[in-house]
Parts: C-alpha cells; sequence; structure tokens
C-alpha cells in the first residue's frame, strides 16, 4: 500500500509520479472504509484528496501554512501528516477532530469549523510572516460556496494590496452543503463552462504545436497568462480587485495543480488558483448525492444508505412538518436558510413555496438583516439556522431586528450539546448571547408536541422571538401537559414540596427522570417546565419559594448569561428564603464525542445531576436548622 508509506509530514514528497494515482485511489478507499464505521464529511474530502496530495507536494510542512476553511475537508491533510491511526477515533470523545485543531499537529496552523475565515486567517500570517522577516509559504484553501459568505470579500479586499506571495486555492465544486445559489456560483460557472474559451486554448495549442519551438511557446503561454483570458472569460472579477487570477486547473490531476501551485507561488502579490473538483469523487452514492454526504451518518458502503434505518421523527422533522402548515394558513409566513435547506428542514417548504422560501447562501449576518427588511414590509420570516452558525449574526440580531422591535421568528436547531463536530459546532452559547438584547424573547420546548405549540405562537408575536431546539430525536414524552403557551409563563407539570426543578428545553426529560429517581429516595420533588428563558417568570418562583427549600435550574447552556444565573440572580435581588442550585455547562467550550459521554463529562447526567441536588438539599437544610 503506498500510504502506508506515508508515516509524518512530507513523505509523500518521497513517492513517485507514477503512484499518485494509486495513492488517491487508497487514501478515498481508506476514507470511505472509515467514515462508513464513525461517520463524518464524506464528500467534500473525496473531492480534495487530488488538491491536498498537490498541496503537500508543493508545501513544507509544518514550516510552510495550510489554512482549511471550515476544514470539514481536511481529513486527506490529516492523512498525508501521519495521522492514519487517529482515524479509529475520529470524532469520538477523546479522540482526533473531524476539524483542524493546532493543538493535534503543528501542521494544523489555524483552528477552523465555520465557513469563510480562510482568507482572512491566512493574511494574518502572511503579515506575521513578514514582520518577522520569514519566508514560508501560506496556503488558504477555500470552497466556492464560502466565497457567498461576506467575510470573504473583506478579506480579498484586503489581500489584493499585498506586495508580498500569499496564495489563495479557491475549491470549486458548485456545492456548499447544499447546491450554491447567488451571482458569485453564476460567475464561477461561466468560467468553468466558458467554451469559448475552451476551444480557443485548444485550437491555439493545436496550431502552436505545428511550429518549431511550438511546444515550448504553448508552454510558456501556461505558465506566465497571457492576456487571452481577460479577452475571452467574462468579467475577470478577481484581476478586477487586483488579485492575480490562474486558472481554472483540474482538480483531479495532481501534476497540473502542483505546476498551478509552483507558479503561484513565485509571485510577489496575491494569487488566487481556481481548481475545479468534484464533491464526492470516487464513489458513486456520493457523487449522486452530494448533501446527503456532506455530513454522513454511518453507512453500508455497497448501498449508500445509511445503517440507522427507520429512526423516530427528530426536531427538526418536526419543524419542517409545521412550517409547511403554517405556510398553508399564513400567506405572509416566509422562510430563510443560509445554505442548508435540508439541514433545517426548510426542504419541504422550499418545494411546496418556492416564491416564499430564500436560501441566501452561507452568509447568517445578511440573513437576519434580509429577516428585518422582510419583517419591515409586512411578512412573517422565519429565520431556520443551527444555533453555533447563528452566533456569526449577533450584531444584525442586535442593531437590524431588536431595536426595531421586528416580528422577525429565529427557529435555532442544534441547540445545546451536538456531539462529534466539536467546539466549533456546540450550541451552547445562544440563550447568553440572545438573553442580553431588549425586545428579545426566548423559548424552548420540551417535547415535539410544544415545539409545534411555540412555532404557532411565535407567528402570532408581534417582536422579535427565537425557539431553540436540540438535534436528534425529538422526545414524545409528557404528551398529557399540553397548557396554551402564554407569553413568559411557566408549564408546572407536577407539584409537591421541598425541592421544585425548574428545566429548560431539552432539560425537562432530563428533570423528569431525575424527579422519578428523586421521589424513589424519598425526596418530595415539584417539576416546572420553564418554558421561556427569556422573560422569566418571576411570578412561578415567588410562588415556589413559598412551599419549597431548593430550587433546582437545568439547561443546557453555559451557566453564564444563562437562565439559571437569572433564577438565582431574582431570587438573591428579593431576598426569597429559597436556595438555587443552577445545573448548567461550565463556561467552556466542549470538545468533540458522543453526547451521553459529553453530558456526563459537563455533569449534566441524570447521576450527576441527582448528587448535587441531594448534597445541597442535604446543606441547606442542616444551614437552615442552625439558623433557626
Amino acid at each position: 500500500m503506498v500510504l502506508d508509506s506515508i508515516k509524518k509530514p512530507n513523505d509523500i514528497k518521497d513517492i513517485p509520479p507514477s503512484q499518485y494515482d494509486e495513492l488517491a485511489r487508497e487514501i478515498r478507499e481508506f476514507l470511505i472504509n472509515k467514515i462508513s464505521v464513525t461517520g463524518g464529511h464524506l464528500g467534500s474530502n473525496l473531492g480534495a484528496v487530488e488538491l491536498t496530495m498537490a498541496l503537500h507536494l508543493v508545501a513544507d510542512l509544518p514550516d510552510d501554512k495550510i489554512i482549511w476553511d471550515v476544514g470539514h475537508q481536511s481529513y486527506t491533510h490529516k492523512l498525508l501528516t501521519g495521522r492514519q491511526a487517529g482515524f479509529e477515533n475520529l470524532r469520538k470523545y477523546g479522540g482526533m477532530s473531524g476539524f483542524p485543531k493546532r493543538k493535534e499537529s503543528l501542521c494544523d496552523s489555524f483552528d477552523t469549523g465555520h465557513s469563510s475565515t480562510s482568507v482572512s486567517a491566512g493574511l494574518g500570517l502572511v503579515k506575521a510572516r513578514d514582520l518577522k522577516g520569514e519566508d514560508h509559504a501560506v496556503f488558504a484553501v477555500i470552497g466556492d460556496g464560502a466565497l457567498t459568505g461576506g467575510m470573504a470579500y473583506e478579506a480579498l479586499n484586503n489581500a489584493a494590496r499585498l506586495d508580498t506571495n500569499y496564495v489563495i486555492v479557491l475549491n470549486d465544486n458548485n456545492m456548499s452543503i447544499a447546491e450554491n445559489v447567488g451571482g458569485m456560483s453564476k460567475y464561477l460557472r461561466k468560467i468553468r463552462t466558458a467554451e469559448a474559451y475552451k476551444d480557443f486554448k485548444i485550437v491555439l495549442e493545436n496550431k502552436l504545436n505545428k511550429f518549431p519551438n511550438g511546444p515550448q511557446l504553448v508552454d510558456t503561454l501556461k505558465r506566465y497568462k497571457s492576456g487571452v483570458k481577460q479577452l475571452v472569460v467574462p468579467g475577470m472579477f478577481f484581476e478586477d480587485m487586483g488579485i492575480t487570477y490562474l486558472g481554472p486547473v483540474d482538480g483531479h490531476d495532481v501534476g497540473a495543480v502542483v505546476r498551478m501551485l509552483k507558479e503561484a507561488r513565485k509571485l510577489p502579490k496575491c494569487v488566487l488558483v481556481h481548481v475545479i473538483t468534484k464533491k464526492g469523487k470516487g464513489y458513486m452514492p456520493a457523487e449522486r448525492h452530494p448533501a446527503r454526504f456532506h455530513g454522513a451518518e454511518p453507512f453500508d458502503i455497497q448501498t449508500g444508505l445509511p445503517l440507522k434505518r427507520g429512526r423516530k421523527a427528530n426536531y427538526t422533522d418536526i419543524f419542517s412538518t409545521v412550517m409547511t402548515k403554517l405556510g398553508a394558513r399564513n400567506e405572509n409566513v416566509v422562510a430563510i436558510t443560509a445554505a442548508m435547506p435540508d439541514g433545517t428542514g426548510l426542504k419541504r417548504f422550499a418545494n411546496m413555496y418556492p416564491d416564499r422560501f430564500f436560501d441566501v447562501g452561507i452568509a447568517e449576518e445578511h440573513a437576519v438583516t434580509f429577516a428585518a427588511g422582510l419583517a419591515a414590509g409586512g411578512l412573517k420570516p422565519i429565520v431556520a439556522v443551527y444555533s453555533s452558525f447563528l452566533q456569526r449574526a449577533y450584531d444584525q440580531i442586535l442593531h437590524d431586528v431588536c431595536i426595531q422591535n421586528l416580528p422577525v421568528v429565529f427557529a435555532i436547531d442544534r441547540a445545546g450539546l451536538v456531539g462529534a463536530d466539536g467546539e466549533t459546532h456546540q450550541g451552547i452559547f445562544d440563550i447568553s448571547y440572545m438573553s442580553s438584547i431588549p425586545n428579545m424573547t426566548i423559548m424552548a420546548p420540551k417535547n415535539k408536541w410544544e415545539l409545534s405549540d411555540m412555532m404557532k405562537f411565535a407567528v402570532g408575536f408581534s417582536s422579535p422571538i427565537a425557539i431553540r431546539y436540540p438535534r436528534g430525536e425529538a422526545y414524545d414524552g409528557l404528551e398529557e401537559f399540553r397548557a396554551p403557551v402564554v407569553y413568559g409563563k411557566c408549564e408546572v407539570l407536577y407539584e409537591e414540596n421541598d425541592i421544585a426543578l425548574f428545566a429548560l428545553g431539552s432539560m425537562v426529560k432530563t428533570a423528569e427522570e431525575v424527579r422519578r429517581e428523586l421521589k424513589e429516595m424519598g425526596y418530595p420533588c415539584s417539576l416546572v417546565n420553564a418554558r421561556f428563558a427569556k422573560p422569566v417568570d418571576t411570578d412561578a418562583i415567588d410562588m415556589i419559594c413559598m412551599g419549597h427549600s431548593l430550587i433546582v435550574t437545568l439547561e443546557e447552556n453555559v451557566l453564564s448569561g444563562g437562565y439559571g444565573e437569572k433564577v438565582r440572580d431574582y431570587v438573591f435581588d428579593n431576598k426569597l428564603e429559597c436556595d438555587v442550585l443552577t445545573i448548567a455547562l461550565p463556561d467552556d467550550y466542549v470538545e468533540h464525542g458522543n453526547v451521553d459521554i459529553l453530558k456526563k463529562e459537563v455533569g449534566i447526567d441524570n447521576e450527576t445531576v441527582i448528587n448535587r441536588i441531594v448534597t445541597q438539599y442535604i446543606s441547606w437544610g442542616n444551614k437552615h436548622r442552625k439558623d433557626t
């Protein structure tokens, strides 16, 4: 096996070019076999195999720097830097991350996880290199989908002023997670498919090759790029910005990409190398269904079908169903996604109401302000987005939605711990960053029926409102409790005395199980479905404090700025005769791994919660007896 000869960075340089095709085939086979077991990002990695090989043939790692935009396509990079053994525990707790991590390898020069960041980060590394008098190369890899994000253009605008070498590699596969949308996608498609340009090149090369020294002239034209491209390919967007454009080049031809990268490395300025690849390359199910294999669950290699079949509906499924019903009932309901119609559950809405569905590309900031404009125009926009991606639009939520008190609905998927994607994707900060904003209301459903009820409530609400719900199977317990949603009010599920659990969203299920075990241990326990993270139901707290000695808040969000902190502050500030125990996530980043393992590690699993409650309850009782 050629792949087995790669033990450390730069070993690929010892492999003869005649074996590049075999190495690419072995890498694809390795990735398909491993990811079919562990799950992970398959399509993007299969498409970037030869491109990554070319980068490693040109770069001298770890001295040279490669920055991967998003980073989900860095599996081949990890293989070529000697991390083959790490794939046994890919994305598992304590195992290798599915994204670049500086703490994992010196060859990972920048931690990534979200889109459109690589050009900015690379530019910073370039300026740091120059200021320190160093001479290594910096390569920033960015996908065409990431070019729908405004941050990429801010960085390109800045990079155009460079008088020193910086190589940007545009990995163009016409895909982000879903198919790309917008003007840049159309522009790149013109470059890819400019038949006049390709035909002109072929005719020119054929004619020149008939003359003496013709082949040498053809080679010179390829290496140094005449003005032919500007005459034939419309726009030349990057050249007009001041960035030298090279390409397009076949991204699955290692030799061609190597030659282009070496040429780019020679120029004392910012150079963009346009590489055409195919997402899912080499595995037919992934080529046919690239969106499905973007982030794949474990699957059967022969069929490409997930191993887990016949699953229960998850919260995204419930949201999808509710959205189609809301669309039928209210013609003012419109839906917005940032390049994730499938992941957010809006695909069905898009099919049924195409004129009221908007995919803005990987541009969360634009999505939110666009929604604000729709709301100002009298529509009811629903922005469906993952919790960790909404972080990017904090200013737009505050400045463009909430200051004007516009009725935008934020449907926040993947709220709480999401598992294998790790620190950059855990949705554990949304309550904190949104609850600080005036005019914002935040809700969280206890089960699938309450998500439906909250969506209906939100569409009829006249101010900004967010509904956060977790990844995974929708809880179908507590069906008998379905009190109407009333603004800012909790739902009391079980009322006893002494201990009261105030649980929010996904933690209601945990609280229900905890209450059952506490009662078996002899501790009376009330259970309250908090429903609203903001505003806090202070009337319910006042009432509970009259008959209970301990309030326990439970949430899947960091403690700082979270729901529990607000309850605790209210009890303290009003000198209520009740102790408060806050069960929340630590103010830290949570690494990748199985969600159940992560819950235990961060202390929100049943056993840890019960132990903390009993300890606090006994401590409060002892203190209270001494005081009296």
